[in-house]
């Protein structure tokens, strides 16, 4: 922002301080304003010299003179005043709408991390949960493979049995073959001499 002409760096606090002094020059000024006119008012009543009269009349006109001055002084130091006022005003207007805003949206920002971080104790515990199901998953599926190998185990020994039993039938059945064909091969042989005799029975007779 740029200074305003005649505007002091000081501040505010400069502007006041001059224009207490200012203030202050102007009351001892009227005060030696009055004096004089107080001395003019008794050199009337009393005789006095033409030289100091014109002293006196000119000593007046120039405390006037300075006294207009001053008055000058003081309204461009109260305008610089009023604008530094209405400076302070809008800057302090402008901060507490900057500070409004600001807190909105701290407060805005801790409510998106209070919800992050809900969402996140959320994801946590969701997490927390598959992995116990997943691990339940694993237990049960370990408690199955062990059964399938140990009905594995229970199969393989069936059929080692059964192919026992298969190769004990086998060869029982190899046996009673063999005995079937030497029972047929003497029934045969029994049938064959009935009919041999028959033939020499008949040709005898």
């Amino acid at each position: 922002m740029a200074t305003p002409v005649g505007w002091s760096q000081g501040g505010s606090g400069s502007v006041c301080l001059a224009f207490d002094q200012l203030r202050d020059v102007i009351e001892a000024q009227e005060e030696l304003i009055h004096q004089l006119r107080n001395v003019m008012v008794l050199q009337d009543e009393n005789f006095v010299s033409k030289e100091e009269f014109q002293a006196v009349e000119k000593k007046l006109v120039e405390e006037k003179a300075a006294h207009a001055k001053t008055k000058v002084l003081l309204a461009t130091e109260e305008e610089k005043l009023q604008f530094a006022l209405g400076e302070v005003e809008v800057l302090s207007k402008q901060l507490e709408k900057e500070k409004l805003a600001f807190e909105k949206a701290l407060s805005s920002v801790k409510s998106r991390a209070l919800q992050e971080s809900s969402k996140k104790d959320q994801l946590i515990t969701k997490c927390n949960e598959i992995e116990s199901h997943v691990i339940k998953q694993e237990d049960i599926l370990n408690g199955k493979e062990n059964e399938i190998k140990e009905l594995q185990q229970v199969i393989s020994q069936q059929k080692e049995i059964f192919r026992n039993h298969m190769s004990d039938f086998r060869i029982q059945k190899q046996q009673e073959n063999y005995m079937a064909q030497v029972l047929d091969q003497k029934h045969k042989k029994a049938s064959g001499m009935r009919q041999t005799w028959s033939r020499q029975c008949s040709r005898e007779k």
